[in-house]
């Protein structure tokens, strides 16, 4: 038996509102799981003009992809055919690791064509991102288990070899084919790129005592 004061509570609680998502994520699409505005404007790709060369080198992995040209913008539906693009050339390759550095968080809203001005912003189309910096980078597997070399060679030629095969360049060379700008293969060795500028890599202690004049 129910008491008064019960059935009082349970008919005076306030609903409680569900929280579902604006936006439907698949599995696989590259996608914010939480956004704070459903729209955003259109914006423009930025350019650094600041002299700041942070992002245009590896921070991981030993190879990757480095925008040439200007900034671009990318959707995440060229980010996910580039990321399987790599991935299904470098599956011959156990233990192999693919860092994708950028993600698409930028909302892009289209209307239809001839649509007269006005009547608010159009409606959610795809994510997207805007970037000037390199985009993608893997990390090799160890050239022992690979059959690159044998156990007693050293680690600088097991690199170099590594370079020079196939499946890296072709499928950073497929994956390039496949975005809307220019890209470079980099390493851990390329040095920082400042807008079209190439900058050269700083002196170390002993180069910089040589070319010191003397007192």
């Amino acid at each position: 038996m129910f008491c008064a004061s019960s059935t009082r509570s349970i008919l005076t609680r306030r609903p409680i509102p569900s929280s579902t998502p604006i936006f439907s994520r698949a599995r696989n699409n590259l996608a914010p799981r939480q956004v704070k505005h459903s729209k955003r404007h259109k914006g423009r790709v930025p350019i650094p003009i600041g002299g700041s060369t942070r992002g245009t080198t590896l921070a991981y992995g030993d190879w990757g992809l480095r925008i040439k040209g200007n900034g671009v913008r990318l959707s995440a539906k060229q980010l996910e055919v580039v990321d399987d693009t790599i991935k299904k050339k470098l599956k011959v390759l156990k233990g192999v690791k693919v860092y994708l550095r950028v993600f698409p968080d930028i909302p892009v809203c289209i209307k239809g064509n001839e649509t007269r001005m006005g009547k608010g912003k159009g409606t959610f189309e795809f994510w997207a991102t805007r970037q000037v910096r390199y985009l993608l980078a893997f990390h090799p597997p160890d050239p022992r288990r690979s059959g690159f070399l044998s156990a007693g060679s050293s680690l600088k030629l097991a690199g170099f070899l590594f370079a020079k095969s196939w499946p890296e360049k072709v499928s950073l060379r497929l994956a390039a084919a496949k975005l809307p700008t220019k890209m470079e293969f980099i390493s851990r060795l390329t040095p920082p790129r400042l807008g079209n500028l190439i900058l050269p890599p700083k002196p170390s202690q002993s180069e910089r005592e040589v070319l010191a004049p003397d007192p």
